[in-house]
């Protein structure tokens, strides 16, 4: 039989070392699962329940393995539906190949079944490339440039190819005119930033007496770097939510996230220094970071279009973080000062303390900090850890204390609910012998994560460690959102968007032939987490937790704590909780000692 155009797209993604294909059937890429029957399913095509946790799980995939995730998707509906999940790629800075299916050149500009502009509709987030494939000359330079530029560029892009292209016979570009010939392979050039650059800010580093680092994912290669620099500086060093899992949270000087879901100590060193060095970070936050005259500041990024953001840097560096980083080693001098460094220590010490007292004051029933506070020290070395959005983050943020060689990520920028479950699918797929927890609150997973978990009971018996622990805050509450038209909007909760129904997340478990542990005793989180983690098959812990817990920031403004009181006041239906909890917790800030 002739080689197809759909059996050269699978040989080629294979030709890109591509190991799985995330993805959910429809007429529109009939060919394509025509030649996945005839390729004997390689690359993997893993079925999702739904294509926007298709692109979730590429993307989850591709934080957790380091390679371009890829998904796919049938025309019309199908293409729409993977939008979601791959703008949180795009905002992420996560590289993801779409291949999306197509109305017959034949019908199309006909108002026929399932035609949408495609080009139009995906020239947003796949912006930096996405093409549609006419004739089957053209397939071998669009599939290589959107894995190159997906990989170079840490992007989404997206090649369409109609259903008739897809089942007809594949012929190579010629070597004649008007054909483009193409070839695998991604180049990784190095750039390293000029040495005048260099050495201005190597005199701002020696210059300052508080400095202040702040990484991001962009860091994650330069770990050890990222630690010499802060000793030789007597630096704190502060955390961007995507860069949780950049440095372990075990050195004294490490202060943690930063933002409205990061720690106190972080906001006070930002607060208090006066130099400032963002590696790998484009944090957007620019109110979390110094006051604009406060103090001179640097950036070390590999893109140089996402340099001189956020902040008026002084001295931007384009290059690669680990090697940036040692090469401006070679330039600081040593402070022979610690007060600085003794400082950041002794408020992290501090704030470890504040938050086992959160963690353990009384709730109705569960206390969602003690949740997060008990699974820390129980984290496997090799653990993957995925957060959604919602209130979890914020504890996910705070309380979890990452270790070496531990791996953590949710949806940074767009803060998307209900991927924290397809990114544990994604992360299982990438590294099938390490264990996963995901941690998800209630609205997202009966938005999608109940859907998920069929696809996690249907794939797990092959992975090499069945581990994945998905802990859901029951709490009844969209919480997130009722705490930010609290604290925010100066609004009462609006009972009919913020209550949903209560759902046996435990139960839905065992009855697909999962583990479902169910947790309304503060005494059994820690027991509940263990026999959780020791399962032989994935596990669903459905934690009942208290809904009035605030995540308050730790450096809660004066206009939000009004906002709050305003909004209680006006007839609030968890008024009086909420002044119980928050009274008892944030009382702990000023306690002494320890628990």
């Amino acid at each position: 039989m002739a080689e197809l155009v759909s059996d050269y797209v699978l040989k080629r993604l294979r030709e890109w070392e591509v190991d799985h294909v995330f993805s959910y059937a429809g007429d529109g890429i009939n060919g394509l699962l025509a030649a996945w029957e005839r390729a004997d399913d390689q690359p993997r095509f893993v079925q999702a329940r739904h294509e926007e946790l298709a692109a979730f799980e590429a993307t989850g995939y591709a934080k957790f393995s380091g390679k371009v995730g890829v998904c796919a998707a049938t025309s019309g509906p199908g293409a729409v539906h993977l939008l979601n999940g791959l703008y949180d790629a795009k905002l992420d800075h996560v590289p993801v190949v779409a291949i999306i299916g197509q109305t017959a050149r034949s019908a199309m500009g006909g108002s026929y079944q399932q035609e949408i502009d495609l080009m139009s509709l995906y020239k947003d987030v796949a912006s930096e490339y996405v093409q549609m494939v006419t004739v089957p000359e053209q397939l071998p330079n669009v599939l290589d440039r959107a894995f190159r530029i997906a990989a170079s560029r840490r992007t989404v892009t997206a090649v369409i190819i109609p259903a008739d292209v897809q089942d007809l016979p594949y012929s190579a570009p010629e070597h004649e005119f008007k054909m483009v010939p193409s070839s695998l392979g991604l180049p990784h050039p190095q750039s390293t930033p000029s040495a005048e650059g260099l050495a201005h800010a190597a005199e701002i580093l020696n210059s300052g007496e508080r400095v202040a680092m702040l990484v991001g994912q962009g860091a994650r290669g330069a770990a050890d770097e990222v630690v010499e620099m802060a000793d030789r500086l007597g630096a704190g060093v502060a955390k961007a939510l995507l860069g949780k899992d950049v440095l372990p949270d075990d050195p004294p000087f490490v202060t943690g996230a930063i933002g409205l879901l990061g720690t106190r100590p972080s906001y006070e060193l930002m607060r208090d220094c006066d130099t400032l060095l963002v590696v790998g970070s484009s944090f957007p936050y620019s109110q979390f970071l110094p006051e604009f005259d406060q103090a001179r500041a640097i950036q070390i990024d590999i893109d140089p279009s996402m340099v001189g953001m956020r902040y008026p840097f002084e001295c931007n560096l384009v290059g690669d973080s680990a090697e940036t980083l040692r090469m401006l080693l070679e330039l600081v001098e040593r402070k022979t000062d610690r007060s600085w460094r003794e400082k950041i220590e002794d408020n992290v010490e501090r704030w470890n303390q504040v938050l086992e007292r959160h963690a353990y004051v009384d709730a109705k029933p569960v206390n969602p900090e003690r949740v997060f506070h008990e699974l820390s020290p129980l984290l496997p070395d090799d653990v993957m850890v995925t957060s959604d959005s919602g209130s979890a983050a914020n504890w996910y943020a705070r309380h979890l204390r990452f270790r070496k060689g531990m791996r953590g990520s949710l949806s940074g920028t767009l803060a998307t609910m209900c991927p924290g479950a397809p990114y544990a699918t994604g992360a299982k797929f990438a590294h099938p012998d390490k264990p996963v927890i995901a941690l998800v609150g209630d609205g997202a997973m009966q938005m999608n994560g109940i859907n998920e978990l069929i696809t996690i009971g249907h794939y797990w018996k092959e992975w090499a460690d069945p581990r994945v622990v998905v802990a859901v805050l029951n709490n009844g509450d969209l919480n997130q959102v009722t705490w930010e038209l609290r604290a925010m909007g100066g609004s009462p909760q609006f009972v009919p968007s913020q209550r949903i129904p209560d759902f046996p997340y435990a139960g839905f478990a065992e009855s697909i032939g999962l583990k479902g542990i169910k947790v309304e005793d503060p005494d059994d989180v820690r027991g509940a987490w263990e026999r959780a983690l020791a399962a032989d098959r994935p596990c669903v812990v459905e934690f009942v937790t208290d809904p009035s817990i605030p995540p308050i920031p730790p450096h809660a403004t004066l206009d939000q704590m009004e906002s709050m009181a305003k909004a209680l006041a006006k007839g609030d239906p968890e008024a009086w909780s909420v002044v119980q909890q928050g009274v008892k917790s944030k009382a702990q800030d000023f306690l002494p000692g320890g628990r």
